[in-house]
């Protein structure tokens, strides 16, 4: 397909789905959506269609994010955007939460216990939470005593945090300044890996609730 009217359609068709949607678009799926277009001009029109947002003023951006694409607002203009969604307070994470969750995204896959030696305070609830709002997931166990499950982010955590994936993770040492804690020690002390179980069977469920080996009395 060469650049002309039924290139800017593709273009035009391509745009409207990221912006529709309200997730992150992945390429695989336009290609999907747009079936009767080879993938090669697919693709060649959502790079061209990113080139032009790369090239556009405004309030708005389209961004690579959690292995999609996705048209957001820039991000010096989202106090306005908060202003005018008074955002509710149970839509926040709480301080706690926010540090549990740096310490899954720089040390994952983690296990309860361990997050809880990091942070010096039993973290099994707020664990719960961060999987309930899908930012945290089960991935398996650790092979020691008690097999205890391991915890890593998800899509979900670098759609929310506006990340392309987990190498755009800023320093440990600035996130700590913008959570405004101190870094803990053990978090940018060398982490010895381990083998990894995987779950007995399919049927295991990953539940939010830490299992009793995570619990710290």
């Amino acid at each position: 397909m060469t650049v002309g009217e039924d290139f800017d359609e593709l273009k035009s068709i391509i745009e409207s789905l990221i912006f529709a949607s309200p997730d992150p678009v992945s390429l695989k799926v336009i290609v999907k959506t747009i079936d009767s277009e080879p993938p090669e001009h697919v693709a060649e029109a959502l790079a061209s269609v990113c080139q032009e947002w790369k090239d556009r003023s405004g309030g708005l951006q389209l961004v690579e994010v959690a292995g999609g694409y996705q048209i957001v607002t820039k991000p010096e203009l989202h106090e306005w955007v908060r202003r005018l969604f008074h955002e509710h307070s149970k839509q926040r994470l709480s301080i706690p939460a926010l540090e549990t969750l740096a310490v899954v995204a720089y040390r994952q896959p983690v296990t309860g216990p361990e997050i809880t030696e990091i942070r010096g305070v039993n973290t099994s609830g707020v664990l719960g939470t961060l999987v309930e709002r899908r930012l945290v997931k089960v991935v398996g166990r650790r092979a020691v005593i008690g097999r205890p499950f391991l915890y890593a982010t998800t899509r979900e955590f670098l759609d929310r945090f506006g990340l392309k994936d987990l190498e755009d993770l800023p320093k440990v040492e600035d996130m700590a300044e913008a959570l405004g804690m101190e870094v803990p020690t053990m978090l940018t002390e060398a982490y010895p890996t381990e083998e990894i179980l995987p779950f007995e069977t399919e049927s295991e469920p990953a539940s939010s609730e830490p299992d009793e080996t995570e619990k710290v009395h």
